[in-house]
């Protein structure tokens, strides 16, 4: 079913009725893209309703509060009415941003897993670039599947491509770090595919990882990793975390469809002062224990800052450096700018 609210495509919406074919044509404009996907629901199924956003938002979300990134961009100034159907992809989308080849369907990477002979695919979602905190989660998980009795168990890292906050770092420079990361060995491309997942970034904590899993079972994925508060973010105008860190986990464990998929918590990984890496963090020892936030490793980036040696691989760390050098004004412009205002 098409429910256009969603915007997972993220669109802008032109339809155009045909009473002799007898079906509604959706033309479907791809922001950031010259390129049209066309879809043909069938006239008969077609769904039209009114557009509740109240309602809609606190269900997603459960709140109403004001600040939501995902709701501020999609929702607010949404329509007042929804339009559903079965749809017919009659020519699929290209970005043309160089990074086309990286968007697999899910029938792809399920012929991808089966040409490298995975018998376990295990999917890693993120948003941010992969430091080796991230890497020993997915390593230690592949470990892991090894001594369960699996011969090559294949990691699926799957970051996300649609809408993200605007202080995350940008798909492509995400996706040219990730590049970084296998180039120095940090995984190990034998056993790893990397794919975009083009779902937006809602933020929506519990509700949203359930969509997150469901999708990776389409994808061939029968291991899913989740950690602490996933698609949770900081309350918009409390000074708190708006969702519970472990509620996530629970609701995955619970969740109707889910019933294929298994669910890996994984544990927290944090920069080992006394080992110089990164390390699953021992409450024993716990002031030897460094946590870089994604707040502070976007600054120390910002900031031409090296991160302690073991957090992140060279080549992906300078990646990022660059990333925000080029955001940075060019020396001597604020000087022009106070000159010219004078």
């Amino acid at each position: 079913m098409l429910h256009m609210a969603s915007n997972v495509l993220e669109t802008s919406i032109a339809y155009l009725y045909d009473k002799e074919c007898g079906f509604l044509l959706l033309y479907l404009m791809l922001y950031n893209c010259n390129s049209f996907l066309t879809l043909a629901p069938s006239f008969f199924s077609i769904e039209i309703y009114k557009h509740n956003k109240e309602e809609r938002i606190a269900r997603t979300w459960g709140t109403t509060a004001r600040g939501l990134p995902y709701v501020e961009e999609a929702i607010t100034n949404a329509g007042d009415w929804l339009i559903g159907g079965d749809l017919e992809v009659i020519e699929p989308i290209k970005y043309n941003d160089g990074l086309d080849q990286y968007r697999l369907s899910p029938s792809q990477l399920r012929e991808e897993f089966a040409r490298r002979n995975a018998d376990a695919v295990f999917a890693f979602q993120l948003r941010n670039p992969v430091h080796n905190g991230h890497a020993l989660l997915m390593t230690d998980t592949r470990r892991r599947l090894l001594e369960m009795g699996y011969k090559n168990p294949v990691l699926l890292l799957h970051p996300l491509g649609g809408f993200t906050k605007a202080d995350d770092v940008p798909l492509s420079v995400r996706m040219k770090q990730h590049e970084k990361v296998l180039e120095e060995g940090v995984l190990n491309p034998e056993s790893t595919v990397v794919a975009i997942f083009p779902s937006p970034m809602h933020y929506a904590g519990p509700t949203e990882v359930q969509w997150h899993a469901k999708a990776r079972i389409n994808a061939g994925a029968n291991f899913y990793i989740v950690g602490r508060d996933p698609a949770g973010m900081g309350h918009p105008t409390e000074k708190r975390d708006l969702y519970d860190a472990d509620h996530g986990k629970k609701v995955l464990s619970m969740a109707p469809g889910l019933e294929r998929l298994n669910i890996l918590p994984f544990k927290v990984a944090a920069y080992d002062t006394k080992h110089n890496k990164m390390n699953f963090f021992d409450p024993s020892r716990k002031e030897d224990f460094l946590f870089i936030s994604g707040t502070k490793m976007r600054s120390l980036a910002k900031n031409r800052e090296s991160p302690p040696d073991g957090f992140m691989c060279p080549g992906g760390w300078k990646v990022l450096v660059e990333y925000y050098d080029s955001l940075a004004p060019p020396e001597g412009s604020s000087k022009l700018r106070e000159a010219v205002a004078a």
